[in-house]
């Protein structure tokens, strides 16, 4: 197999958006076609400049993903999916998953968590109950929304209760990720990572706006309690400024925003620095599987973020894109997929 393989060429590029009917998550599903009828699939939120992308791509063999990647720069979810359906392809081409092509695997199965849904505290509960059910054993749990700039003890109290219900919900065995969403003040970052000490968190999850890199290095110098940022940076000079002022202990990359590949970068960057990688994912079951082979091939890969729809129709359509399931849960981990390239079957009469 070499670049200038004729049957590697792509010659269509075609996109297809999904929204779950109940919660409105949309996603949108790539798929790529070689000259020899390879078809490998990628995964965005969104996409904007098709016909750009196609006059990237088409054309070229399906090993120039870093030529085309570069190409793409200003177009980071198409450049995503399409660097999954690149490696989709090649991994197809070699009969191999994508995680042995890019040195794996370093484990056998992945450590999973998903986000809870619900405004209340008792939402909030029932949202876990039905996630436990489904095998999953660590929690991403949002703080109440802040109705002030500065909340004071109020919301810390507020923010433990929250917690000691869902402790309780839950059981012993469970794990949580608290989800600042950027949205809390220094101040109020700082007495929450105080307070929480006691809950061993997995880490406080985009606590602030990393606008002020001075502000955000202070609170994780002060805190145990780990920091996680990275879902929204786009561009790898801000996951570089994060780690060069020591700013962030858990390293959270958008699969869905730098593909495999890109993640995969990160992934070494952050290694030199000694930081674990958990990749942030809230799309659909195609970067589901992406994110299963990221984290076999990557040595400080920490824990993965699945979404767990709560709507019954919801689950059906994720199923419905894909002929076997992808997001098998048990016990707090996912087995990686074992077929060629992603090791998924796309559902044709879906898309």
């Amino acid at each position: 197999m070499s670049e200038s393989d004729p049957d590697l060429v792509v010659t269509s590029l075609d996109a297809w958006p999904v929204r779950e009917p109940v919660s409105g998550r949309v996603y949108t599903v790539v798929r790529l076609k070689t000259r020899a009828g390879l078809d490998g699939f990628g995964e965005c939120a969104a996409v904007d400049g098709l016909e750009q992308a196609r006059g990237a791509v088409l054309g070229k063999p399906a090993t120039a993903h870093e030529v085309v990647r570069k190409q793409l720069e200003r177009m980071p979810g198409l450049r995503a999916a399409i660097n999954m359906a690149l490696l989709d392809i090649l991994g197809k081409q070699a009969k191999a998953p994508i995680y042995q092509l890019l040195g794996g695997p370093t484990r056998n199965k992945a450590r999973v968590m998903t986000r809870l849904s619900g405004a209340t505290d008792g939402q909030l509960a029932a949202s876990l109950r039905r996630a436990r059910e489904a095998g999953f054993r660590a929690f991403l749990v949002p703080v109440p929304q802040p109705s002030a700039t500065n909340q004071g003890q109020a919301f810390v109290h507020s923010v433990k209760r929250r917690l000691e219900a869902l402790r309780a919900a839950g059981g012993e065995d469970v794990d949580f990720v608290l989800d600042g969403a950027g949205a809390l003040s220094p101040g109020d970052a700082a007495s929450l990572t105080r307070a929480l000490e006691p809950f061993h968190l997995l880490w406080l999850d985009e606590p602030s706006r990393v606008s002020n890199l001075g502000v955000v290095r202070k609170l994780s110098a002060e805190s145990v309690t780990p920091i996680g940022f990275g879902r929204h940076a786009t561009g790898g000079g801000d996951f570089q400024d994060l780690l060069r002022e020591e700013a962030a202990d858990v390293l959270r990359p958008d699969i869905s925003l730098h593909g495999i590949t890109g993640v995969r970068k990160l992934a070494a960057l952050a290694e030199t620095y000694y930081t674990a990688v958990a990749p942030y994912h809230d799309g659909g079951p195609i970067a589901t599987a992406a994110a299963l082979h990221l984290a076999a091939c990557l040595p400080n890969f920490f824990i993965q973020q699945i979404p767990f729809p709560e709507a019954e129709e919801d689950r059906r359509a994720r199923a419905a894109v894909t002929v076997k399931p992808v997001e098998a849960i048990k016990d707090g981990f996912a087995v990686l997929p074992g077929g060629p390239g992603l090791g998924v079957e796309v559902a044709h009469e879906a898309a």
